[in-house]
Order: C-alpha cells, then sequence, then structure tokens
C-alpha cells in the first residue's frame, strides 16, 4: 500500500509540467496585464458610484478618490422627485420588456424557418434579410416612413419598429443549425409538426442564444431615447426614462442662471437642490447604468455560452 501511494506521487511529479524562468515571467506580466486592464475597465463606474453618494461638498473640492465622504443618498432621493420621472421609468420598463419578449420571438421563429430547406424562396428571403444589415435610407426617410405608418405620438413607436433584427436573426438561424438535424428527424418520424418541433425541441434547446440576443435587445432598448426624441416629441407623457435624463442633463448646465433669474421650473429647482452640475450628470449616469448590472450577472453564462456558439459557422 505504501509503495503505491510512493509510485503515485512520483508519477504526479512526473506528470507536473515545469515552467521555465520564461513561462513564470511571461505569466507574472500576463496576470499583470489583465488586472490592471480589468481595474480599468470597473474603476470608471466605481468612481461615478463613490461621488453620487458623498457629500457634494466633498465632490466640488475634487476630495473623493478611492472611498466616499459624508455618505448620503440625497442625490438619487432628488433625482427621484422630479416630476414625470417615474412615469418615463413605467414607459421604459415596459419598453423594455414587451419590446425584448416580442424581438425574441420573431428572431426565434424566423431563424429556424430560414433554417429549413423546404421553406419558399428560402435564399431569396435569407439574403434580402442580410441586405438590410448594410444599407440605410437616413434619418428624414426613416421619419416619414414612421410618419406614414401612424408611428408617431404612439406607444407602438417603441415597439414595432425592432421586432425584427436580421443580426439576431442571423445568431439563432447558425445557432439552430448546429443542433444536431437527427433530432427532428426523429420527431418527424413521430408525427411531430414543425411548430411541436420548435415549441418542444428548438425553443428549450435554443435558451442560451435566446439569452444572447434578449440581453442586446433589453440593452438596445432601455438606452435608446432617439425614437422618443424624434417621433414621440409632441407627447411627454410618453417619454422614455434616457430622454427624461437627457433633458434634465441638458438643464443641468444653466441652473444657475435660471434659479438666479427666477425663471427655473420646479424640475430645475428640484435638480439645483442638488448643488453640483457634475453630481447631477454622475447620479443620471448611474440611474441608467445600475438596472443593466444588475441583470447582467445573472445571464451572463447564457450570454457568453450562446455567443460563442451562435458564431460558430456563417
Amino acid at each position: 500500500m505504501k509503495e503505491n501511494v510512493l509510485g503515485s506521487v512520483s508519477d504526479k511529479k512526473k506528470n507536473k509540467i515545469q515552467l521555465t524562468t520564461g513561462d513564470i515571467i511571461f505569466n507574472i506580466i500576463n496576470y499583470a496585464f489583465f488586472a490592471i486592464f480589468t481595474i480599468s475597465c470597473i474603476f470608471p463606474f466605481y468612481y461615478i458610484f463613490i461621488n453620487t453618494i458623498s457629500a457634494t461638498e466633498y465632490v466640488n473640492r475634487g476630495a473623493i478618490t478611492l472611498i466616499p465622504k459624508g455618505l448620503t443618498i440625497s442625490n438619487y432621493v432628488s433625482m427621484g422627485n422630479v416630476d414625470a420621472i417615474w412615469s418615463s421609468v413605467f414607459i421604459t420598463f415596459v419598453r423594455t420588456f414587451l419590446g425584448t419578449a416580442l424581438m425574441v420571438f420573431a428572431s426565434s421563429i424566423a431563424g429556424y424557418l430560414v433554417t429549413k430547406k423546404e421553406m419558399w424562396g428560402r435564399k431569396f428571403w435569407y439574403r434580402f434579410l442580410v441586405i438590410t444589415m448594410y444599407f440605410n435610407a437616413g434619418l428624414i426617410p426613416w421619419y416619414l416612413n414612421m410618419a406614414m405608418l401612424g408611428l408617431t405620438d404612439t406607444f407602438a413607436a417603441y415597439i414595432i419598429p425592432g421586432i425584427v433584427s436580421p443580426y439576431n436573426i442571423i445568431l439563432v438561424k447558425t445557432y439552430v443549425e448546429s443542433i444536431p438535424g437527427e433530432i427532428e428527424e426523429s420527431a418527424f418520424m413521430d408525427g411531430a409538426s414543425y411548430w411541436t418541433i420548435y415549441r418542444k425541441i428548438i425553443w428549450p434547446l435554443s435558451k442560451p442564444i435566446l439569452a444572447t440576443i434578449a440581453i442586446f435587445g433589453a440593452v438596445g432598448h432601455w438606452n435608446s431615447f432617439q425614437d422618443s426624441l424624434i417621433l414621440n416629441a409632441n407627447t411627454p407623457e410618453l417619454f422614455t426614462l434616457q430622454h427624461r435624463l437627457y433633458i434634465y442633463l441638458n438643464q443641468s448646465s444653466n441652473l444657475g442662471a435660471m434659479v438666479a433669474s427666477g425663471t427655473s421650473s420646479s424640475d430645475s429647482t428640484v435638480l439645483a437642490n442638488m448643488a453640483n452640475t457634475k453630481v447631477i450628470q454622475y447620479t443620471i449616469s448611474m440611474v441608467t447604468i445600475i438596472p443593466i448590472l444588475c441583470v447582467y450577472p445573472f445571464m451572463q453564462r447564457y450570454f457568453e455560452k450562446g455567443l460563442m456558439l451562435g458564431a460558430v459557422k456563417g
């Protein structure tokens, strides 16, 4: 028994890779580089956050470096007291949920269909879909088209244009093609229809790529404000959170003059109480970033797997 133990230990020593001096130096440099790179990516978000929860006098003096000082949440409370902010939050959440759900469903259906050779005009429709990724008519034709379709001053302007996403359809198509065809063949032999195969086989097996495009769609809907700015400019009750914060961010640059002249609105007065334009900018940035930062960690494992498998074949 003792000899067996000694033998296994000696075998492990033999199988252990011996690192040369050059390997050790390379590993040190490699780890140091990626550690610095990671810190450089995280620190800007951390710096903004600690400034939003620090007392304004310390932010004015530039005394915030690594840790917050004079902890307070008054900046977020002041932002929450701005008129119509919560209605904009509601509009943005509903838009993000509905827009993402419909986009994922449409992309999964279309991505599955273009993998079927039985589909009429499959090559034509797929190439037509790809072409739309490279040609854009421009802002004015886009607006005129939306106006003719009746997608101005309406909530549908946030949902309908984003349902079909060529890039996401291509990702789903590539992923579906990586699923062994024998699974579908056996289902056909058992009498399953295309819809049954899609619902019970393709949809469950495609969760990684669907989670990936869901992240793309959710981030796009959450951060979008151009459609709100252009299509719903005359309907303030439909302003998205990003549009509303964009307006307040512009107001923050001349709050002093507005308050001094006595012409400031209630929103401007609330923002002026935050006393510092930089604090307003930091707080607005965090309000827009925090929801995505909270969701992404739960989707990361699907995101990485789906993106890699969806990009294996073209």
